[in-house]
């Protein structure tokens, strides 16, 4: 029983994890290297994240800098950000690679709380989905006369527990990442 609860734990654990990747992906305004973590390049024949070609470091609050540690690949990085979903395009002084970050517009940022609320709403449901398979995986032990009903009843309460702290621990997220957004 025992090891059932911890399994749920363990994957509701990384649900939550999951959601603060695609939230760091999410760029509000300010300079964020998470935004390029996406960006493949094909360096070589082999699709390479940015991060692993390049120092990326933030000038200023709305600007990130990329230098490369191989000039050649100047091209294919700016190539790979351009054709990539980031929306921004970048400057290329033949040294480093500027990106500059556009202030966002009331629209966009409402745009953007939406889907943040969307991906908060997705965290809550896989981790409600663990919630039930755990309890499933419990009623099935009863069934099996692994354990006695006390025993199914307290675990079932441990998992409650679990996931509406889960729960309010991606609500919370959801939050302050609008927060982020509204207040840039």
């Amino acid at each position: 029983m025992k090891e059932t609860i911890n399994h749920a734990k363990e994957k509701m654990t990384k649900s939550l994890a999951a959601l603060d990747k695609e939230y760091a992906a999410i760029r509000a305004g300010r300079a964020n290297p998470a935004v390029l973590d996406k960006v493949l390049v094909d360096y070589y024949g082999s699709p390479t994240p940015v991060n692993q070609m390049a120092a990326v470091s933030v000038a200023e609050a709305r600007i990130l800098v990329i230098q490369p540690w191989d000039k050649s690949s100047l091209k294919l990085i700016e190539k790979a950000i351009q054709a990539s979903d980031i929306g921004i395009n970048p400057t290329n002084d033949g040294n480093v690679i500027r990106l500059a970050f556009p202030q966002l517009t009331e629209e966009r940022r409402k745009e953007l709380c939406k889907s943040v609320k969307k991906l908060g709403e997705d965290c809550k449901v896989a981790i409600r989905s663990i919630r039930r398979d755990a309890m499933d995986k419990l009623k099935a032990m009863k069934k099996n006369s692994e354990i006695t009903e006390d025993e199914q009843k307290e675990g079932e309460k441990k998992i409650q527990d679990i996931t509406d702290r889960f729960c309010d621990d991606a609500d919370k997220a959801v939050a302050a990442k609008e927060k982020e957004i509204m207040t840039v």
